[in-house]
């Protein structure tokens, strides 16, 4: 959790010294930011461990702002934040959640109508004062009241990308409690949906131990806020990030229903006990019952194999069909996917270098996805109309490739099988023309294109735009589809059959954006995907090395839509890939 607080309170110092016209500092606690949230330890372990001289190492990490996080692990805050906080006492992360209001509009609604929060914002929106400040008018209101609406919808629901780091720390630090048989998280996180309501955890004590250890700690553990309970096989609480977490204590016997029933679907689970009920059984999550007789169950594949059925993986579990898949004698050919798995990928095709503002060097980038295992990766900045971006023109483009062209050189002299592909994310601009001349893009090993302006055209002419693209022959993927931001922005409107119709014909690959703001493709939309015969990839949108392991988190989205191997193109080694890639020209 404290991961996740210093994570919080250096985006806010970035933001409020953006604000103040600071240069420099802002962007290097933003890059502070983005390290301390995807360490894979606890910030406190490493202290404890290395000291001081262990926080220093932390990549974007100098002497000053360790000198920051180690006095906000010793006294619990930071000085200059609550300074800097005191001269501008606004809700950064609320405000910022609304889409489009960005530092200097957070700047001038305090400086002009003391807005300090979304609703004192809204009640200025609505009274139509925002319209009437410099530089702003009716339309950005309007905008604003959109983006409000918006919010409060999302309202009580957390990203799965912040909440599973959150979990695995949380069963981790209970697995290692003396007498902890088993343990599994449940619920919407184990089925890995893409927002979370709460946190559930099951966990069996050895026989010859007693629970209240474990009770003990569950309630006292550091984050926790508020006990809503505590029992002897039950507890809840709220962390101070806002969530709940409910901790059940589970029988051995038990733990196979009990995990199934607690993972849910709601939808799946009425499904199931309907066929227990056809089948003479009764089933809870104490058991499978025949009659009064409970067999004997510890693992979920002993139920589903007992109503004869396959097993389902926890992604699909959704009541959108997997059961009628999943039986085992049935006359139709409907059958459960065998969902594409993390190890199955061999490489990530969206991935940004410092040529545009991202974190590391080329060969940086490289070094990361070979620790992974990949095969491949491809780096493919942005280009020229994102200026705010650093894009790439025609000219640096060609520059980059000499780069590259040169890092596959030495690999090849060092005897390493590892390949750097050259893309780039061009624009698809507002008539669905691209940003970069096709001679250029047509020297590039392979091209992203996305939309990343003007989202509020209307339906008709949004799937005009990404059609346009689509027909470009030298575009071979199209980025986040939909142009969702989980939480702060809904998918634009375009009619998404008429993509997918012609993505097929031209054999145009749909991402799935790996970022866990994103997760574009939906699961609904992968399996549309999936259905028709359109081809999709993972790609993490990476914009520092460190975020390549996010590509979990979209490999969990193909698994919901029920994508197999065969539906993901890197999962195809490099010959196959470059294969795919050149069919498509």
């Amino acid at each position: 959790m404290t991961n996740k607080d210093l994570t919080k309170i250096f985006y806010e110092i970035s933001t409020l010294l953006m604000m103040d016209g600071v240069a420099f500092k802002p962007q290097a606690y933003e890059r502070a930011a983005l390290s301390i949230e995807s360490l894979s330890e606890s910030i406190e372990d490493i202290y404890k461990k290395t000291g001081g001289s262990g926080i220093e190492k932390i990549p974007g990490v100098g002497k000053s702002i360790a000198g920051k996080i180690i006095e906000y692990l010793e006294t619990g805050k930071i000085k200059y934040y609550l300074d800097l906080r005191r001269k501008m006492p606004v809700d950064i992360g609320e405000l910022m959640a609304i889409e489009g209001v960005g530092p200097q509009m957070i700047k001038d609604f305090w400086k002009y109508l003391k807005i300090k929060d979304v609703n004192s914002l809204e009640k200025a929106a609505r009274a139509g004062k925002i319209r009437k400040l410099p530089n702003y008018g009716e339309k950005t209101e309007n905008n604003i009241l959109q983006g409000i609406e918006f919010f409060r919808k999302s309202t009580g629901k957390f990203l799965l990308g912040d909440i599973l780091p959150m979990a695995s720390e949380i069963t981790s630090k209970l697995r290692n409690i003396e007498g902890v048989e088993k343990i599994s998280p449940a619920g919407s996180l184990r089925r890995m949906k893409e927002v979370i309501g709460d946190i559930d955890i099951l966990v069996v004590v050895k026989k010859e131990y007693s629970a209240k250890k474990i009770m003990d700690y569950f309630t006292s553990m550091p984050g926790v806020i508020k006990t809503w309970g505590r029992g002897a096989t039950k507890s809840s609480v709220r962390l101070d990030f806002g969530i709940d977490v409910d901790l059940r204590i589970i029988s051995l016997g038990s733990f196979g229903s009990a995990l199934q029933y607690f993972t849910g679907s709601k939808e799946h689970n009425i499904e199931l006990r309907k066929i227990a009920i056809e089948k003479g059984f009764k089933l809870n999550e104490y058991g499978l019952f025949k009659g009064k007789k409970k067999i004997f169950s510890p693992a979920e594949k002993d139920i589903y194999r007992a109503l004869g059925l396959e097993y389902i993986e926890p992604e699909l579990r959704e009541g959108t069909g997997e059961i009628k898949a999943a039986v085992l004698q049935k006359k139709d050919k409907i059958s459960l996917p065998k969902p594409v798995s993390l190890n199955e990928i061999k490489g990530d095709l969206h991935c940004h270098s410092n040529w545009d503002g991202g974190e590391n060097s080329i060969l940086e980038m490289a070094e990361a996805a070979m620790k992974i295992g990949y095969e491949y990766i491809g780096i493919a900045d942005h280009t020229k109309f994102l200026k705010i971006e650093n894009g790439l023109n025609e000219e640096r483009l060609l520059k980059q490739r000499k780069e590259i062209n040169k890092l596959n050189s030495e690999f090849e002299d060092k005897k390493i099988k590892f390949r750097i592909l050259q893309g780039c994310e061009a624009n698809i601009m507002a008539d669905g023309s691209i940003d970069i001349k096709d001679e250029v893009l047509s020297v590039l090993d392979y091209v992203i294109a996305g939309v990343h302006s003007q989202m509020k055209m209307s339906k008709e002419k949004m799937t005009e735009r990404i059609i346009r693209a689509i027909h470009n022959p030298n575009v071979d993927i199209i980025s986040h589809p939909t142009g969702r931001i989980l939480k702060k922005r809904d998918e634009y409107r375009v009619d998404f059959e008429k993509v997918l119709e012609e993505a097929k014909k031209t054999k145009t690959i749909l991402e799935i954006n790996a970022h866990p703001e994103r997760l574009d493709l939906n699961d609904k939309n992968i399996r549309k995907a999936k259905n028709v015969g359109v081809k999709m990839i993972v790609n993490t949108d990476s914009h520092e090395k460190t975020q390549l392991k996010l590509i979990e988190f979209g490999v969990a989205q193909a698994r919901r839509g029920w994508a197999e191997k065969k539906d993901i193109i890197n999962t195809n080694s490099l010959e196959k890939l470059q294969t795919y890639f050149n069919a498509q020209k």
